[in-house]
């Protein structure tokens, strides 16, 4: 059958760059090459874990040398691997190139020795591991690195042509996939749970990476990974490793307690990197903070990052750096894929490039001699600082972490915070066309489909947003479970066998989707809908059909247009007051999380404001300490000058009353008065598009305002609760 749908997402402000075992490694052609592990020396000979506990078995140093050129494990690897073996499951903090994925991939490679050792399975029943991870990029390059070192790997997304899932699928019923990749969205692919169920030897291990997604106190909550424990159970895995490089305690907690894993199953490891300088320099305006970039830049040469926030300041930024004489390129996630890769490589080679980029650089980049790392925009969070500071000084070399602040910047932080939270009322439209006459007559167990790109436009809803709605839906209140998005449209192109299988095919489905298709010169279209109405067959017989021809290669089967589906769990809510209160109940959790957006933002800018040293202070913000319990690192800003950085402020302005009064002449309708603070303010949204708005000169024309003001000035016009 055609890869189901899975709506993976390339673009959610993620990036992994804990890679390093895999895309740096020694000599290709000699797999026992020395190389220095990274932070080898930052932790004395003294307090070093013991690199191979007794009950680590000789499957996994055997694995690390022979798979992977290495000599021994370092940090808490060898702990984790041990309890991962042992039949433990395990959660992994280690920093941004720390190794976290040996912490799996060692254990998939080790369970058919250790099988063979106990004479207790088969040949081909040794299981997979599974890989949870949020990014298509990522994981295409950890498969590719696995497979070139002769590792058997494989990736389940929407990037799969027919062939290669077909192969895929062939594989795993074969038992020769040792690790298998996938999405979090995947697991609400009913074909796919199922699967799972009952994949050749079981899922030995699930590892969920970038696991901060599942905590909702975590910086980059990803609503579909609230699903991963609910999904461990259902598949019956035999025991899970969850691995991040940013956990605060809070964070790592509610890991532990979603998938039952006591304290004693938790491997963290310091942040700190003594090798990295936590410098950070204020200015008034933006263009003051030009020429201390370009000083840094000048005076540290090698190999640097520069990250701001917005695409088309990747590319103006690249530009003056290039005229002050410097190798400057932009990266950014609007890039297609190949110019990406031939820009990474380029990086990786060069030992003068300046990147100018968004966070969509840094996947799987283990550069080991990149000098400096400069935020030129407000990162999103503390947990995004440390993972970016992270790619820098690999090598154990001094390396520069710069942080230019201005209050220009405050403004663009808070658009990004303010963006997401939908207003009341778009939230009560949502829950009434959902829970509308026709779905109160579904039974339990009934299904309702439903377009969440329509509904996002129709209702002014962020597609993440949305989808926390459902999840809400479906995990909070218990009212609907996501199941397979099905295609709303089906064409194949027919075979040259294909007239001769269907005239002796004289099944009732063949023959309803002969009645019911409407052929052309290459592509043949299927009304399913008419087809299932009028002809007693069930849609899903219908689409089995097509989907055992297109395995049979009797036709190539082309899906498209996506809805998604959800089955009633229990009783839909009917009344005004049981639709009003759970608006109230969904409203306070996305209020919350864009409070919790803000404060992070606060937390970040107080890192570099306050007496305080940023090592120390940026190591406790993960429970953690400076060695020795130092009071300072002596080499940050705080440190160096012992003067705490102004933020500066936004000045003062008298509210302007014509750009108010321009905005409302604009857009007549009263409905909404979040929409008008967005126009004000400069936040996009989906209806902000569809009413061509984002390119008027209305759309930003109070951004000097504090956005509560416009919201309770909008507030009264519309008299309306927002």
């Amino acid at each position: 059958m055609p890869p189901a749908v899975d709506k993976d997402e390339e673009d959610f402000g993620f990036d992994s760059a804990d890679e390093a075992e895999l895309l740096a490694l020694a000599d290709e052609n000699a797999p026992t090459a020395k190389r220095k592990l990274p932070f080898e020396s930052d932790i004395p000979p003294s307090k070093r874990p013991a690199i191979n506990p007794p009950s680590l078995p000789s499957s996994a140093t055997n694995a690390l040398t022979r798979n992977f050129g290495l000599k021994a494990f370092r940090l808490k690897q060898a702990e984790a691997i041990s309890r991962v073996l042992d039949g433990g499951s395990a959660v992994v903090i280690f920093p941004t190139g720390g190794g976290k994925s040996l912490c799996y991939q060692i254990p998939a490679l080790c369970f058919e020795e250790e099988d063979k050792l106990s004479n207790t399975r088969s040949k081909g029943e040794h299981g997979v591991t599974l890989v949870v991870s949020p990014l298509i990029a990522l994981m295409k390059d950890q498969v590719d690195a696995l497979v070139k070192r002769g590792i058997r790997a494989a990736a389940m997304d929407s990037s799969k042509s027919r062939e290669e899932y077909l192969k895929i699928c062939e594989d795993l019923r074969n038992g020769d996939i040792k690790l298998l990749y996938c999405s979090p969205e995947k697991l609400n692919n009913c074909n796919f749970v199922e699967q799972m169920k009952s994949v050749r030897g079981g899922i030995r291990l699930l590892a969920v990476d970038e696991a901060h997604c599942i905590s909702q106190w975590g910086h980059a909550f990803r609503p579909d990974y609230l699903k991963v424990s609910r999904f461990a159970r259902e598949i019956q895995a035999e025991r899970v490793i969850c691995l991040t490089a940013t956990a605060t305690e809070k964070v790592a907690k509610d890991i532990r307690d979603a998938f039952n894993i006591d304290e004693a199953g938790l491997f963290r490891t310091s942040m700190y990197r003594p090798n990295l300088r936590l410098l950070a320099e204020s200015a008034n305006t933006k263009q003051d903070l030009y020429p201390k970039l370009f000083a840094l830049l000048r005076s540290n040469p090698g190999p640097s990052i520069v990250y701001v926030t917005l695409q088309k300041q990747t590319e103006q930024l690249a530009s003056d750096l290039r005229d002050q004489g410097l190798n400057a390129r932009a990266f950014h996630a609007g890039m297609s894929p190949f110019e990406k890769t031939l820009l990474q490589d380029d990086f990786m080679k060069n030992d003068d490039m300046v990147i100018c980029a968004t966070i969509a650089f840094g996947m799987g980049i283990d550069k080991p001699n990149i000098r400096n790392v400069v935020h030129f925009n407000i990162p999103s969070s503390l947990e995004s600082y440390s993972q970016e500071i992270g790619r820098a000084g690999r090598d154990g070399k001094t390396s520069n972490c710069m942080f230019f602040i201005c209050a220009e910047d405050l403004h663009l932080r808070e658009i990004f915070a303010r963006g997401d939270l939908p207003s009341r009322n778009s939230i009560r439209g949502l829950l009434q066309e959902v829970f509308h006459s026709g779905t109160w007559k579904l039974p339990i167990g009934g299904e309702l489909r439903v377009s969440q790109y329509t509904q996002g436009k129709d209702h002014d809803i962020r597609p993440t947003t949305l989808k926390n709605v459902y999840v809400q839906l479906e995990l909070t209140h218990g009212i609907i479970r996501a199941m397979t998005p099905i295609y709303t449209k089906y064409q194949f192109k027919p075979s040259a066998s294909y007239a001769k299988y269907l005239s002796s095919d004289n099944s009732p489905a063949a023959r309803v989707l002969e009645k019911f298709s409407k052929h052309a010169k290459i592509w043949t279209q299927v009304d399913l809908e008419s087809a299932t109405k009028h002809s007693g067959v069930s849609r899903a017989q219908l689409v089995a059909k097509l989907n055992d021809w297109n395995e049979e290669n009797i036709l190539e089967l082309k899906p498209g247009g996506v809805e998604d589906v959800y089955k009633v769990i229990k009783e839909v809510p009917k009344t005004a007051d049981e639709i009003e209160g759970l608006t109230d109940a969904i409203h306070s959790k996305l209020q919350i999380r864009e409070q919790e957006d803000l404060e992070r933002t606060e937390k970040m800018l107080g890192l570099i404001t306050k007496p305080a040293c940023f090592s120390k202070s940026l190591a406790q913000h993960f429970g953690d300490d400076l060695p020795g319990n130092k009071k300072e690192c002596s080499h940050c800003t705080w440190c160096l000058t012992h003067q705490a950085l102004v933020r500066g402020a936004t000045p003062g302005v008298r509210f302007n009353y014509p750009a108010f009064k321009a905005i409302l002449d604009q857009v007549p309708d009263r409905d909404d008065p979040r929409l008008l603070a967005r126009i004000a303010f400069g936040i996009s949204s989906p209806r902000v598009t569809q009413l061509k708005l984002s390119k008027h000169s209305v759309f930003g024309s109070m951004d000097n305002h504090d956005f509560m003001t416009l919201l309770r000035a909008f507030t009264k016009v519309c008299k309306t609760d927002d």
